[in-house]
């Protein structure tokens, strides 16, 4: 049994401050320890259900956070930017099963820690044909079109109910609640350690019982921009299309052309917007 994890930080143990989130920022290397802790936490308890190999996905920010010295040693580990499927890359049909944690809620939601949509202040909304859409429905449809269930969600508690309205009857572990986007009810790491690594176990345990979460093709990805300049640069993408100011849809019958449009409008829309000062 081979599991997917793919491992973002914002939902991770103990993390509510965006300087922890980057490199440089105050407290950053300790919230990669946490975050590979997290993780770790996740592995023992897909081999505690009979998983003979984990692959794990850096999915966040650089996606060089993730300690691979601290790495479970039974798993393997994608990292760097250079992945053009991103929060999915690595991701195949032959995986049983694909696992998510560090998980947030997407933008919007009130309680959710940290929560956004891909980027964070240069995208207000995303959908999928034409529901919004949080990166916990954009991932699991690319596990879905791939016949791959999610057969764990973890993070903050808005996420899991995020999750769940989504997935149905999908596993969920909470490490803390959200007050409001920057402040949380923590649990300890050791007891959100023992959480997760019990979940990975359930979780896969009934795995018989799971489904994968199919989309139907064929997608339609809209962006609501945070502003007209990063709307218009991402239109000369060929097939993304200008629908309002700041809009944008892209259709395909490809869900992997999906998961790089986001790498490229990415590097698009974070250059309009950190070279745009305080209109950016």
């Amino acid at each position: 049994m081979k599991i997917y994890l793919s491992m973002d930080m914002e939902g991770v143990t103990g993390l509510t401050d965006p300087e922890e989130m980057h490199a440089g920022g105050r407290g950053y290397e300790r919230g990669c320890e946490l975050m590979t802790a997290d993780a770790n936490a996740i592995v023992e308890g897909a081999f505690d259900a009979g998983a003979r190999a984990v692959l794990v996905n850096d999915a966040h920010g650089s996606t060089k956070n993730l300690r691979i010295d601290l790495l479970d040693s039974r798993a393997t580990l994608v990292r760097g930017p250079g992945k053009p499927y991103r929060m999915g890359q690595g991701l195949t049909a032959d995986f049983a099963a694909a696992c998510f944690g560090g998980y947030h809620a997407r933008a919007g939601v009130r309680d959710g820690v940290l929560n956004h949509t891909w980027m964070g202040r240069e995208i207000h909304n995303v959908y999928l044909n034409g529901e919004i859409c949080g990166e916990t429905r954009l991932v699991a449809g690319f596990a879905g079109s791939l016949g791959v269930p999610v057969a764990l969600v973890a993070g903050d508690e808005a996420v899991c109910e995020e999750a769940r309205d989504l997935l149905g009857d999908v596993e969920t572990v909470a490490v803390k609640k959200g007050i409001d986007r920057f402040s949380a009810e923590l649990l300890p790491p050791s007891v959100a350690h023992r959480r997760l690594r019990q979940g990975a176990t359930r979780a896969l345990g009934r795995l018989a019982g799971l489904r994968p979460y199919v989309v139907p093709p064929p997608y339609t990805l809209g962006v609501e921009w945070s502003s007209t300049a990063i709307a218009s640069a991402c239109a000369v993408v060929p097939g993304v299309r200008l629908t309002g100011p700041r809009h944008t849809e892209f259709a395909t019958d490809d869900y992997h052309e999906i998961m790089a449009l986001f790498g490229i409008f990415s590097m698009i829309g974070g250059q309009v917007a950190c070279g745009s000062g305080a209109y950016g």
